[in-house]
């Protein structure tokens, strides 16, 4: 079931995307060599809690921290942990998800640390951010969840990235994940009718080799590419409107 979002509900939607933006804006300082990922967790949850928010993925279905941090080759879900260091070269995914008066703020940048690493990880970087914009630009009603899709995989497939399969986009509000998943690569299928009061993510995650994945079967949660390939992510949650969109988690 689709929830439609009424105008309070859509409000405090705002407030929760305002805080996830404030929170990224806030971390992408902090994003340097030599700081661990729990480091950045702690920070993130600080500002968090100071802000009158909640960290969602603390304690969601057993996850153990605040926030995700991805690094190279993991995709998403990775642990904030002391021993995870960032070295200059690398690139990281911050992945929040603030909760204001009930309801979820979802967003993601990938960040190279130290501003430079490779040139093929820097175009990767900077495809994936666009593969989401491309994604967003679909969003209007009557567009279909499928036209999303099919967008961003005419975008990324010819420049010879993998677009993961097994994670997706998904409905959100009251509730973390809701319907509908929204996926980023073609499948042939006619997927649901955009309407005004929908809200969703939209979030590619973007290998540099195959679109396969790992699931850890030691921590239950880090997602990592099957070829050991760097991957990139960014993530914005969106509201359909009356005549297009709103990013509700840019400030």
């Amino acid at each position: 079931m689709i929830y439609i979002k009424n105008k309070t509900e859509i409000e405090k939607m705002r407030a929760a995307g305002k805080l996830a933006a404030a929170l990224l804006d806030y971390i992408s300082g902090f994003i340097q060599p030599g700081i661990s990922t729990l480091a950045i967790n702690d920070l993130c949850e600080e500002f968090t809690k100071k802000n009158g928010g909640k960290s969602a993925p603390l304690g969601y279905k057993g996850f153990p921290k605040s926030v995700c941090t991805s690094i190279n080759e993991v995709v998403c879900h990775g642990i904030p942990k002391a021993i995870d260091v960032l070295k200059e070269g690398d690139i990281v995914n911050v992945d929040v998800t603030p909760i204001v008066d009930g309801y979820h703020g979802d967003s993601s940048r990938t960040f190279i640390v130290g501003g430079k690493t490779s040139p093929e990880v820097e175009r990767l970087v900077k495809d994936a951010e666009r593969a989401m914009w491309v994604g967003i630009e679909q969003v209007k009603p009557g567009n279909r969840v499928s036209d999303i899709a099919n967008a961003i995989d005419d975008y990324l497939t010819p420049k010879g990235y993998g677009i993961v399969r097994d994670l997706m986009g998904h409905g959100i509000g009251r509730g973390f994940h809701e319907e509908p998943q929204i996926p980023h690569y073609r499948s042939g299928r006619k997927l649901a009718k955009l309407e005004p009061g929908m809200t969703f993510t939209i979030e590619p995650m973007v290998n540099l080799g195959t679109w396969e994945v790992i699931f850890s079967k030691k921590d239950g949660w880090t997602v990592t590419t099957r070829d050991g390939k760097w991957s990139a992510q960014f993530e914005h949650t969106i509201l359909v409107t009356e005549k297009g969109y709103e990013i509700l988690t840019q400030a």
